[in-house]
């Protein structure tokens, strides 16, 4: 008797469960069953079963291992296009990953302008080819014709494959297509009527199932379209094949959509940034100034760090440099109003310390946790000295002009936004020739290196520096900027970097003229006489009417409401510059005066014949003060020429 192999999972073959199945009723029902005979013997397949058999088990196995490479090739190709991060590396991720191996070339339209987040879409909007890709077809391929049996892959490398712009209309053909999302084969009906719209006239597609039109869509709305193509000599896409191309789709739309916000929050940090920090160092007497600034990294374009050069009255300039705890909008945001304090304090022209103590307080009502650090220094080009405040920030560096650099020894103070903490000042010689350099710990602290031994590598490489061009001669200041940046490595950028350079130039004694006027009514008088024997020996005699008349109407002024004697200053630089000031803090305006009015005019003069002036209050009263252009000798020669 023979038994039923069974399978391998112990259920007899499907022959004798079918036999079974004929058994009759009464059996089932429980009558006796009758002797089972011995089942028949299974039939022997035929030779051309065995081959049928095999040819769908190939059949089977072949399109298994298609569906194994497509998935493989998906999930390569949206890696790919995941790894971008803005608009041109995800689309040549997509083109790179397409071409050869999902197609021979590719087209990919944007929105021209792309929308930004919530915008609404306007209609009808534009299509811009932003990029094509073409497998590059040899010179044995295009002798066998392909080229001209497939004008979109032309072998050449200048032609243009297809239109610049597409504008799609609404109720369109192509519009119906990326409104329908999915993708459609290009001997689709829609595609037929929508691709001369997007390709342009007189351009055609491969025949057959050899073009994919997909359009990529966003989270909100269609941005653009992708056309696949293969050669005639290629295999047709296949209707699986429209799945992989709307994966593709979908992820460089998502794609898109991300760099498109990625570069918009990009281009507000970079704005922030750059409102926040000065767009131009000033131009103060006795001293020249350059600074550099640089992000933490390309993905922390914005950060605490700050740097600013404020002038001051009687030609000195408070330079100001401080790094706000990390670098993000929040840092920025902070850095931001405690760099506009700061402004303010300094044109009340509070003492170095005053200024910190204030910008600590500001800082507390900013919130518990804003911790920044501060340096603040003013120098005087005519005293040729320098007064210096910290608060936890990392010393200067003083580059004498002999090429010997020293680190400012300076109280190292507390943290802004510490609270309760007193705040000390030094005075310091600034000499002429020397550069004086205020940096953020990102130049000097990293995480290979601690900050000290940064701080002593900086001065190592400034007094390098200075040797390069001689004990005579100071290094040019933006060169010196350049040089102290290249001294970071490449793990050397974990902080942001604000970097601000002072040249001392200092104003001569013998460029310096100071008197002390009693408060009365022959100070004007006075005032007018010493002017001129100033100038007189400057050899500025073609200034003497201006000044003295400028003089006059200033110092007459300054007389009507000072208590304690008037302080009369010139200066003599690339500009002749007057200072007037007096204990009273109340400002001078300009006004227009009336006809019948005696005076009111003083200021209207100074107006119209300085080149610039201004008044600055003072914690002792104020100072006015304007500016009159020096001509040269040659100028002053050819004048007196032609009078």
């Amino acid at each position: 008797m023979t038994e039923h192999p069974t399978s391998h999972e112990g259920r007899q073959p499907l022959a004798a469960r079918s036999h079974e199945r004929t058994r009759p009723r009464a059996q089932a029902a429980g009558a006796s069953p009758a002797p089972a005979g011995p089942p028949p013997k299974p039939q022997p397949q035929t030779q051309p079963q065995v081959h049928a058999a095999q040819l769908q088990a190939q059949d089977i196995a072949g399109t298994a291992r298609r569906e194994g490479d497509r998935l493989r090739f998906v999930g390569a190709a949206t890696r790919r296009i995941a790894r971008g991060i803005d608009l041109d590396e995800i689309v040549l991720g997509l083109c790179r990953a397409t071409v050869p191996t999902f197609s021979d070339a590719i087209l990919v339209y944007l929105r021209d302008p792309l929308p930004v987040g919530d915008e609404r879409p306007v209609s009808p909007f534009v299509l811009r080819l932003r990029r094509t890709d073409r497998l590059r077809l040899s010179a044995d391929d295009a002798d066998q014709g392909l080229v001209t049996t497939m004008p979109l892959l032309d072998a050449g490398t200048e032609p243009t494959p297809a239109a610049e712009l597409c504008e799609v209309r609404s109720g369109g053909a192509l519009s119906e297509v990326l409104r329908g999302v999915r993708p459609v084969f290009g001997d689709s009906a829609a595609a037929r009527a929508a691709l001369p719209e997007l390709l342009g006239d007189g351009r055609s597609v491969p025949s057959g199932h050899r073009a994919i039109l997909a359009p990529l869509r966003g989270r909100r709305r269609v941005i653009g379209a992708a056309v696949f193509l293969r050669r005639p000599d290629r295999p047709a896409f296949e209707p699986n094949d429209l799945l992989v191309a709307a994966q593709l789709a979908t992820h460089t739309a998502l794609g898109i959509d991300k760099a498109v916000l990625y570069g918009r929050e990009a281009y507000i940090a970079d704005e922030l940034q750059r409102t926040m920090l000065p767009d131009s160092l000033p131009q103060p007497t006795g001293v020249r100034l350059a600074s550099r600034y640089l992000p933490a990294a390309e993905t922390a374009r914005v950060g605490g760090d700050w740097y600013d050069a404020i002038p001051l009255p009687g030609s000195r300039v408070a330079l100001v440099v401080g790094d706000v705890m990390g670098h993000s909008m929040t840092s920025a945001a902070i850095m931001g109003q405690l760099r506009t304090t700061a402004q303010t304090l300094a044109g009340l022209d509070l003492p170095p310390q005053e200024v910190l103590h204030h910008l600590d307080e500001q800082a507390q009502r900013l919130g518990t946790d804003r911790m920044a650090t501060c340096l603040y220094a003013v120098y005087d080009p005519v005293s040729h000295r320098i007064t210096i405040a910290n608060a936890g920030h990392p010393p200067p560096i003083l580059l004498h002009l002999g090429g010997r650099a020293e680190v400012l020894r300076v109280p190292p103070g507390a943290p802004i936004g510490v609270g309760g903490v007193d705040f000390e000042a030094v005075e310091l010689d600034a000499p002429a020739g020397a550069t004086l350099l205020l940096y953020t710990d990102g130049l000097v602290e990293s995480r290979l290196r601690d900050v000290w031994t940064g701080i002593e590598q900086l001065r190592e490489r400034l007094a390098a520096t200075a040797q390069l061009t001689g004990p005579d001669h100071s290094p040019p200041l933006e060169a010196l900027c350049d040089d102290v940046l290249d001294m970071l490595g490449p793990g050397d950028r974990d902080d942001d970097i604000a970097l601000l350079a002072a040249r001392f130039d200092g104003i001569a004694p013998s460029d310096v003229a100071y008197w002390f006027l009693e408060p009365e009514d022959a100070a004007p008088g006075r005032a007018r006489r010493l002017a001129r024997r100033a100038l007189a020996r400057w050899g500025l005699e073609d200034l003497s009417d201006s000044v003295e008349l400028l003089v006059s109407e200033v110092v007459t002024n300054a007389v009507r409401y000072a208590e304690r004697p008037v302080t009369l200053r010139l200066l003599r630089t690339d500009v002749l510059r007057c200072e007037v000031g007096d204990d009273s803090p109340q400002l001078p305006r300009q006004r227009r005066a009336r006809d019948t009015d005696e005076g009111g005019r003083g200021l209207f003069l100074v107006n119209r014949l300085a080149r610039r002036w201004g008044a600055t209050r003072l914690s002792t009263g104020k100072v006015v003060w304007f500016e009159l252009p020096i001509r040269s000798r040659g100028e002053r020669r050819r004048l007196d020429r032609v009078t």
